[in-house]
């Protein structure tokens, strides 16, 4: 351009705003002042400053004489030197040609602005405004073929632009995988799309930002065929889905399907025992209408006359076989028998188990084994003291007097004592209620089940230890060395006398300390098992005779040993329970529910195996409740230490909890600064106790 029409708001500002654009100094220009400008009150009327700019001839002859190509420069001044209202016509027949408008108003709006038609960026500059674009993600922008980095830039019509945008297309992919127990077939299928992409018009603006409209099409292309040839590669025979096969090729989502599924192997059931006589029995004490429990109300099991049928041993049930996708068989978990072992007062006639003798009926089983007899019951009239003598019996036993110092009490039943237990010792497998009080005694009620977890308990450790000694004898054994000793024709006992000397020195005691275990408490154990392990680890592990052990011998012991562990873990039917009125500084174990019904425990410990209740206080001491703990009052005044504890599973609800109580689940302890009501703790799975 020769001339321009400059604005500003002096003189001084619309005169170098024209200069910027023509890119020349006031020396090349004439000037040609058109309105002043004028300021009102308030800004009210006011007027900017108008000049016009035009180059001089003597600029160009200037720059003809510099150029070293004047054929080209003269051919670029003719196309410049266009007076001013030629080059409105051009760029007005332009502008309306991109708009599609001859409206000349329309025209003059667009100055200083830039827009979008068609995919294409247009812009009008103004000697006041400079279009900006803005360039947003998935769109590329050139200018004069050149990528523009920056993501808001000032745009001139001086310069060429171009828009690109990139559409996307994406192939469908699936996949047919088989589960490890080829019982089903799953096809996983992503259907394939296409997205188009454009940038949409844009209204002229000063600045506008440039985005893209896409539009999606899915074309999934997976068919039948595929999917029944990738099948057939698989071998899969039958047990097809072939609805959702057709669900699967008309997707239009990502989608996982089961087009294929075997037949399960279907569980049969172990032997059971169908009980027919009344089992129920009363956990404690018949609480009175007005509130007040009375102690000697004790519901007890009926009685099983001679001839009764006690129960019915039923058969296990075979599961049915199944087949996987590819038709191979699946066989059915195999099932077990009841293992019956008879005891006193009953006798085994077909499938059923009949009293012999009158008396309490007993079932104990313990997962597939099962131990019935008829309970004979002992009563004993006066106090168990010294002119008594303690008193064992594979029975119930009553007491209708007392427990003095230092007496026992040892039944295989249950024990119920009407009056007190003095400093005294009560153990029974099955369930212990006292009337009065408890004084420095030790009560022990499910003598067989903690024995049978002690002893399974340890029996894991000795098992452990066993399938080492197994691994370096068979390591040993396959050496030359020893084969061309005299071990190998003297048995194994003279090499593991010498793996005890060197490698296992910790081992004998453990055995030692089994085998007292199961001597001292051989009345309890139902199972023989037990005791026929505890001969064979000593006579291998213990004893100097030269008996010869062989490897298979190992291997037998110590698959023996893993039953019987797997066996100590199965929990025991019925559980045994401890029901008493109160107790001070004594020891009281259970297998099974323990509750205190009185005014409480002082300075006792308490394990329990199942639930744990105490009606009353508990002050000083520690009680342990398995599967949770439930108590009225705890702590003291004196502030004597009292621990309430439960496994990370469980909870504890306390009534009152006085300052210095402490409470521990799991691991995490807590101890309380003040009084609480209402106490409800358990354990978060962030590892620490909250309160609901």
């Amino acid at each position: 351009m020769r001339s321009i029409v400059s604005k500003g708001k002096n003189i001084n500002e619309a005169i170098q705003l024209g200069l910027d654009l023509l890119e020349a100094t006031k020396k090349e220009v004439d000037i040609e002042i058109i309105q002043h400008e004028t300021k009102r009150f308030l800004g009210l009327g006011s007027k900017e400053a108008i000049v016009k700019l035009t180059k001089l001839e003597s600029s160009f002859s200037e720059n003809e004489k510099s150029d070293s190509q004047p054929l080209d420069l003269m051919e670029q001044l003719v196309t410049e030197l266009v007076d001013e209202e030629q080059v409105e016509v051009v760029a007005s027949s332009s502008m309306q040609k991109q708009l599609g408008s001859e409206d000349s108003n329309e025209i003059d709006s667009l100055e200083g602005k830039t827009w979008v038609k068609d995919g294409r960026l247009y812009c009008m500059s103004s000697p006041m405004q400079v279009p900006l674009v803005t360039v947003k993600q998935g769109i590329r922008l050139y200018k004069n073929n050149q990528l523009v980095e920056e993501a808001t830039t000032f745009v001139s019509e001086k310069d060429v632009y171009e828009i690109k945008v990139e559409n996307e297309e994406k192939e469908t992919r699936w996949d047919i995988t088989m589960d490890q127990t080829k019982l089903k077939v799953f096809l996983e299928v992503k259907p394939g799309y296409k997205i188009t992409r454009k940038v949409p018009d844009i209204k002229a603006d000063h600045h506008i930002e440039l985005t893209v409209e896409e539009q999606k099409e899915i074309n999934n292309t997976l068919s039948y065929g595929e999917v029944m040839q990738k099948l057939e590669s698989l071998r899969v025979k039958h047990g097809f889905h072939q609805n959702e096969i057709l669900k699967a090729i008309e997707t239009t989502e990502p989608s996982t399907f089961e087009i294929a599924k075997g037949i399960e192997a279907k569980p049969g059931k172990d032997g059971w025992v169908e009980v027919k006589v009344d089992m129920n029995i009363q956990k404690g004490p018949k609480e009175k209408e007005d509130g007040r429990v009375d102690f000697r109300e004790i519901k007890t099991i009926p009685t099983a006359e001679k001839g009764k049928v006690i129960a019915v041993i039923h058969p296990p049930v075979p599961g049915q076989m199944g087949y996987t996708v590819t038709n191979e068989p699946l066989p059915a978990k195999q099932t077990f028998p009841i293992k019956l072992r008879v005891g006193s007062g009953v006798v085994q006639v077909e499938d059923k188990i009949v009293a012999t003798e009158s008396g309490r009926p007993f079932i104990e089983q313990r997962g597939q084994l099962v131990k019935a007899s008829i309970m004979p019951k002992l009563t004993h009239n006066g106090n168990v003291d010294l002119a008594s003598g303690n008193i064992r019996f594979m029975g119930d036993v009553e007491i209708l007097g007392e427990v003095e110092e230092r007496m026992k009490v040892e039944a295989e039943g249950d024990i119920i004592v009407r009056k007190t237990v003095n400093a005294a010792n009560l153990t029974a497998s099955g369930a212990i209620i006292t009337d009065g009080n408890i004084f420095g005694s030790e009560i022990s009620a499910g003598k067989n089940n903690m024995l049978v977890a002690e002893l399974g308990h340890l029996l894991g450790i000795i098992h452990q230890n066993v399938e080492k000694f197994i691994k370096l004898i068979t390591q040993l054994t396959q050496s030359a060395a020893f084969k061309s000793n005299d071990f190998s024709r003297g048995g194994l006992q003279p090499l593991i006398r010498i793996l005890l000397e060197k490698k296992f020195k910790h081992f004998p005691p453990l055995v030692k300390k089994y085998v007292d275990v199961v001597r001292k408490g051989e009345n309890y154990l139902a199972d023989d098992a037990w005791r026929l392990t505890a001969t064979s680890l000593s006579r291998t592990f213990l004893s100097l005779s030269n008996e010869v052990a062989s490897l298979e011998g190992l291997m037998a012991l110590s698959q023996k040993m893993k039953e019987l562990y797997e066996f100590s873990k199965t929990p025991v039917e019925p559980d045994s329970y401890v029901t008493i009125s109160n107790a001070l500084n004594s020891r009281i174990y259970c297998s099974g529910d323990v509750s205190v019904l009185g005014q409480g425990c002082i300075n006792s410990k308490v394990h329990s195996g199942g639930k744990l209740k105490i009606s009353g206080i508990v002050r000083g001491g520690e009680v342990y409740g398995r599967l949770g703990a439930e108590i009225n009052e705890v702590g003291a005044e004196s502030g004597t230490a009292t621990v309430i504890a439960v496994p990370n599973d469980q909870k504890i609800l306390i009534h009152k909890a006085m300052e210095g109580t402490i409470i521990k689940i799991g691991n995490i302890k807590h101890t309380f600064q003040e009084t609480k009501y209402n106490v409800r703790a358990r354990l978060h799975e962030e590892e620490r106790i909250v309160f609901d």
